[in-house]
């Protein structure tokens, strides 16, 4: 998994730093293989989270166009807050 991070972190040219929030965003967007059968003695895996094997395997592609879809909508955001929050600080001061 830490090879994965530092190739996700390469690519995004950024670091993902706690990259579970991340994950867990993305998980719907078909980003990890889901295993069903099995167990750790303690639980048993089953269908989307379990506590055996959380969300699945990742798959590293699909992981990384997801979280560059999620990065670039959340910058875009970013971008258009501060503009709007420019755009009334200025016209206040008229």
């Amino acid at each position: 998994m830490a090879g994965l991070i530092v190739l996700l972190n390469q690519n995004l040219n950024r670091r993902l730093g706690f990259a579970n929030p991340a994950f867990y965003g993305v998980e719907h967007l078909n980003c990890f293989r889901d295993i069903t059968v099995g167990n750790n003695g303690a639980y048993s895996a089953s269908f989307g989270w379990d506590p055996c094997t959380g969300l699945g395997v990742p798959i590293g592609a699909q992981l990384l166009q997801a979280l560059e879809t999620t990065t670039a909508t959340t910058q875009q955001g970013q971008i258009q807050a501060q503009s709007h929050k420019t755009e009334h600080a200025h016209a206040g001061s008229k």
